[in-house]
């Protein structure tokens, strides 16, 4: 279906076909009043969809600065043909630049998220079950990742890089067995989805899900700066990861048996987030802003010492 239609569905006509304003997927931004609109994707089927919106309405009502459904005349959100699709408000503010201040506030949006979940997963978000990787994955995403090393001369140490994935696999059943403090959370936290005004506002939560509360943190760790051109072009530093963790231990307090883990959570994480985005986005490789994040993924991951919780 068309932009034209989506639209329609939601109450907006347009002549012209809308343009997205995201590349990676359909994100459309209209007029309703005085104020903007945003329709996009998100979690599907519409009942889970509906779910999600619950759990939202639950972090606004607990002064967390979330987008929610916007009121329309029709529904929201709605199933159009396989996908669904909401709409929320446009939130206008500053983006993420990397300033201490910035990161600091983000800890503490991300420590207030995790402290208000509930113990258990109240909104039957999706679940985190993803233990099942194997030898044959790593070896044929460490073939595409060589490949795209070679083709743009890039500082990362392919050997290393193997044998750190291929522990993270040898060790995900013990993980998986561990009984982590889990979190309803939105996931995919990170800055492209942060908007400053000037305190951070959360404008996609459409990812939310029931997930151990460190691997959270650890995709948060890896990929804050990702797809974002405004940010600097590697992961945290030591020093910002204080940071970010100074402002999240102000509400919640992580367990011993966390910090045991984390580390084989960081390399979990990688294994499960970071690998397919080095192998499977090849355009990414063609940025250099993105080829100098992915040397400071695999670099920090041969090395995670200086990221403690």
């Amino acid at each position: 279906m068309n932009g034209k239609d989506i639209l329609k569905r939601f109450g907006f006509l347009t002549i012209e076909e809308p343009e997205s304003i995201y590349a990676f997927s359909p994100v459309y931004r209209v007029s309703k009043g005085e104020d903007d609109v945003i329709i996009k994707k998100t979690q599907r089927p519409l009942d889970k969809a509906e779910r999600l919106m619950e759990y939202l309405r639950y972090l606004k009502e607990n002064k967390v600065p979330v987008v929610t459904p916007v009121d329309l005349t029709t529904h929201n959100p709605q199933q159009i043909e396989d996908e669904v699709y909401v709409a929320y408000p446009f939130i206008k503010g500053d983006v993420y630049t990397g300033k201490d201040g910035e990161i600091y506030e983000a800890g503490k949006l991300l420590g207030k998220i995790h402290a208000i979940s509930p113990q258990e997963n109240a909104y039957q978000l999706s679940v985190y079950d993803v233990y099942d990787f194997n030898l044959d994955e790593v070896d044929e995403s460490m073939k595409q990742i060589s490949e795209h090393v070679g083709q743009h001369d890039v500082d990362i140490s392919l050997p290393l890089l193997e044998t750190k994935l291929s522990q993270a696999v040898a060790q995900q059943e013990r993980l998986k067995d561990i009984a982590l403090p889990k979190v309803m959370t939105p996931h995919d936290y990170k800055a492209n989805n942060l908007v400053y005004t000037p305190s951070p506002y959360l404008i996609d939560p459409d990812n939310a899900t029931w997930i151990p509360r460190i691997y959270d943190l650890a995709l948060v760790l890896f990929l804050f700066h990702n797809e974002m051109d405004s940010a600097p072009d590697k992961l945290f530093t030591p020093n910002q990861w204080t940071h970010f963790m100074k402002g999240y231990a102000e509400f919640t307090e992580l367990t011993e048996m966390e910090k045991t883990y984390w580390n084989a959570a960081l390399e979990h994480v990688f294994l499960d987030e970071v690998m397919w985005l080095m192998a499977e986005v090849p355009e990414d490789w063609d940025r250099p802003e993105q080829r100098s994040l992915f040397e400071s993924l695999a670099q920090t991951l041969n090395d995670l010492s200086a990221y403690t919780l």
